[in-house]
């Protein structure tokens, strides 16, 4: 068995290690943030400082495929998260009214999952990783870093270690950085004489203004969880412990919008969506908290058919990231984890092989779901924008909007939406399947169902 050190302490780091350390290697855990988990959920939440992560305490969703990863690789997590207030939620509760059939299929147990707010979520998972054998995390250990030994591929570098901050340098077969959005781990390559990595990067273009409420019970879902609303969006979400969150967001060119920061502007824009207002029946727990300059960023470490190191992988954000309000983040790094422990299973040994397959797993698994977001991103913000300018919105693409007309009416394209939704299947997958096909094609026509809400020049005398 190997060691193996990994660079980032979050939910998919940690996550990893464990993994990792359960197929018997030595898994070291470096986590620049000094602070541990508190005791509790309310601690969690409240003082738990993580400053390496900066969207810690905006909204995060877990979704079915994080439970199949944790439930298959991590048996008795989800109990953990339930202990510590998470909660179970449905996305096939309630279907869409317009659909007249409600039956159950068997399978649908697969779409349910446990979520909470991410401080809560991620003091689990750390205390989990720290009583894990073969884990050993250390907190305040920042990477300076890499160390280079006898190259496995002419020409290239080879990873053998990290250097922290204080000097100290640590060996291992394998380096995997898990840092997230902010990763440095490109100056550490440079700093080893490595050729750039493919880089792909973007302003993803949206601002975020969240509020957290708290109430006897969550509120019942009567709308997608996010909802396009014409020239901004809504996105609801359940917590922990009675909390949920609402977040309203629109393009970072909207001036107008910059308004909801105020408590009493935020609550006038959400009450004027009938199938939203309700989310707002609780107290709030928060003020609005705002986010933007969130990069679209996709890296690749094989170019021109090489690798630009071996003994080295990026894992979930600090390999690619999104714009978060699809929520897909943890729940494609964690399938991005697994992926690592198979590979390493089988190649730790071969550092050039295990670039090679690295690389081509990551490309055919997890990379669609990034180039599917971008896609859907970029057709986003172009409808905002014309939507604010007061130009007619570019075409939707025919295929999608095709497929989401029939999701409305069809019990199971709905379920087939929803397996895409929440990162069980991807879109391509699904439109294939002849049953969807069929489907698609019989009621793919009729008109694009619409959540109701302010057009935009209600939504400006919102805002006044």
């Amino acid at each position: 068995m190997g060691s193996i050190v990994v660079c980032g302490g979050g939910v998919v780091g940690m996550c990893a290690a464990v993994m990792l350390a359960r197929d018997g290697h030595t898994v070291s855990v470096l986590e620049a943030d000094a602070d541990g988990p508190p005791a509790g959920p309310v601690e969690a939440w409240t003082s738990w400082r993580r400053s390496g992560v900066a969207q810690f305490r905006q909204p995060h969703n877990l979704f079915p495929r994080f439970r199949s990863v944790i439930d298959e690789e991590i048996p008795g997590l989800s109990t953990r998260l339930l202990a510590a207030g998470c909660v179970w939620v449905d996305p096939l509760y309630p279907l869409p009214p317009s659909i007249s059939d409600r039956s159950p299929r068997p399978g649908d147990d697969r779409f349910r999952f446990v979520t909470g707010r991410r401080p809560v979520v991620e003091s689990v998972v750390a205390r989990l990783a720290e009583e894990e054998p073969g884990v050993r995390v250390r907190r305040g250990t920042r990477v300076a870093g890499l160390l280079n030994g006898t190259p496995a591929v002419g020409g290239t570098p080879h990873v053998t270690g990290v250097r922290t901050a204080s000097g100290e340098c640590l060996g291992a077969d394998l380096v995997v950085d898990v840092t997230g959005r902010r990763t440095p781990s490109s100056s550490w390559l440079a700093g080893l004489g490595a050729r750039e990595p493919d880089v792909r990067s973007e302003d993803c273009g949206f601002v975020y203004y969240t509020r957290y409420f708290r109430g006897a019970a969550l509120p019942p879902r009567r709308a997608p969880m996010l909802s396009p609303m014409g020239c901004f969006s809504l996105l609801t979400l359940p917590g922990d412990n009675g909390t949920w969150s609402v977040t309203l967001f629109g393009p970072t060119g909207d001036a107008a919008l910059k308004s909801v920061r105020a408590p009493e502007c935020f609550t006038r824009v959400v009450r004027a969506c009938p199938a939203h207002a309700h989310w707002l029946d609780g107290a709030p727990v928060t003020e609005v908290l705002a986010m933007a300059g969130i990069l679209d960023r996709y890296r690749r470490f094989v170019v021109d058919g090489r690798p630009v190191a071996t003994g080295f992988a990026a894992v979930g954000d600090a390999w690619a990231c999104t714009n978060p309000s699809a929520g897909r983040g943890l729940s494609v790094g964690l399938v991005h984890a697994q992926l690592l422990r198979e590979t390493v299973r089988a190649h730790l040994d071969q550092p050039a092989r295990f670039a090679e397959v690295w690389d081509a797993l990551t490309e055919q698994t997890v990379a669609p779901f990034y180039w599917n977001q971008i896609v859907a991103d970029r057709a986003r913000i172009a409808e905002m924008n014309a939507l604010r300018a007061g130009t007619e919105p570019p075409p939707p693409d025919i295929r999608t909007s095709r497929f989401l007309a029939a999701a409305v009416q069809d019990p199971d394209v709905f379920r087939g939406l929803i397996e895409t939704v929440t990162c069980l299947a991807l879109p391509q997958e699904v439109q294939e399947r002849p049953d969807v096909a069929d489907a698609v094609e019989r009621l793919g026509s009729a008109p694009p169902s619409r959540v109701p809400g302010p057009d935009r020049q209600q939504l400006l005398q919102l805002l006044a």
